[in-house]
């Protein structure tokens, strides 16, 4: 049994509803959502060893979102603590697909699905996503 078998299908990051995070009218505002999920992706990927700063530095690769769709259905507030909620939902050869949600509690207030490229920078094209990397996205798939 090889040690990919052991990581988590999902990842789970916690946040804090701060002011800044916030409208006019106490609610989260709806762009932060999206931020929220980025941190959320980027924290898993460092979680798997994989540093997107490296990735860009060394390998001249990066991950670029291609598309995004979601879904608001209920407000997070100030103070409020959440849990982003990522789970990869689908595998291309050089895309990763992610089901995101953003939950308080056991409430689900937002929920989207986020398809990332990986990207030959120097390119600016579309590459495969390396061999050494595949497999620990293939675990969750």
């Amino acid at each position: 049994m090889n040690e990919i078998q052991h990581l988590p299908l999902q990842s789970v990051w916690p946040v804090r509803v701060y002011y800044e995070d916030t409208d006019a009218g106490g609610v989260v505002y709806y762009a932060n959502y999206l931020k929220f999920c980025e941190r959320a992706r980027t924290e898993w990927l460092r979680s798997l060893g994989i540093s997107q700063h490296h990735l860009l530095t060394e390998r001249s690769l990066a991950f670029v979102v291609a598309h995004f769709s979601a879904d608001y259905l209920k407000s997070a507030e100030l103070d409020d603590e959440l849990a982003v909620i990522s789970t990869i939902a689908g595998l291309g050869a050089a895309t990763i697909t992610f089901r995101q949600e953003v939950r308080r509690g056991g409430t689900l207030l937002f929920a989207a699905t986020v398809k990332v490229a990986c990207v030959d920078w120097a390119q600016r094209r579309a590459a495969r996503i390396p061999d050494d990397l595949r497999p620990l996205f293939e675990s969750k798939a």
